[in-house]
């Protein structure tokens, strides 16, 4: 795609969509969640295969098993700290006390929103180097990679500030194009309906 908009569309200055990357941020930090979860199942049979009928897994003061606590923080990772219900609070507190990396996993999504709440490009990029040492030292493999693919993209991410520009009305517009595709079932000639869209949209 990249190469497709340098060759048609020279002229232009390309962005790395911020909400493309905070998703990315929230994967990496689910995936250190789900780990954690497939662990924590292994220990459960593990138990079980020793201890038989006689075992009874260790239920923590909110009421969870530990399989449950990282079943159901699943929402409560998405939001910030401020947006937590009681019961969220209560949870996450369990949660971080039982399983630190997550904690970091988590701390390091929410720095990068604040990466994002600064005013100009020289401010975000010092933010964002910042964040990636942090992210480095920590040796969080799936943010290890979020780090690199950072790295690797940062110029395009800083872009992102010169107008504050996102790809919504290419999302919205590539919407439109769905649902007219879907409208006529599929398309078998695709030089009239690209003169169709031109005539629709254009």
């Amino acid at each position: 795609m990249s190469l497709i908009a340098k060759e048609c569309f020279p002229q232009a200055v390309q962005v790395s969509d911020r909400f493309h990357l905070h998703k990315l941020v929230h994967e990496a930090l689910q995936d250190v969640r789900v780990k954690s979860r497939w662990r924590a199942l292994d220990d459960e049979n593990m138990a079980i295969k020793e201890f038989g009928r006689g075992y009874k897994a260790e239920v923590l003061v909110n009421g969870d098993t530990l399989k449950q606590l990282l079943a159901r923080s699943r929402y409560l990772l998405y939001k910030t700290p401020k947006k937590w219900s009681g019961s969220q609070k209560e949870r996450a507190t369990l949660l971080f006390e039982k399983y630190p990396e997550i904690q970091r996993a988590y701390h390091h999504a929410v720095n990068l929103n604040k990466v994002y709440r600064a005013k100009s490009r020289e401010a975000v990029y010092t933010r964002l180097a910042q964040w990636y040492d942090v992210v480095e030292k920590s040796d969080i493999e799936a943010f290890s990679t979020v780090a690199k693919i950072i790295k690797n993209n940062y110029i395009t991410i800083l872009n992102f500030f010169e107008n504050k520009a996102t790809n919504a009305s290419a999302e919205s517009f590539n919407a439109k194009i769905k649902a007219f595709r879907t409208q006529f079932r599929g398309v078998t000639d695709i030089k009239f309906c690209l003169f169709r869209i031109y005539k629709n949209f254009a």
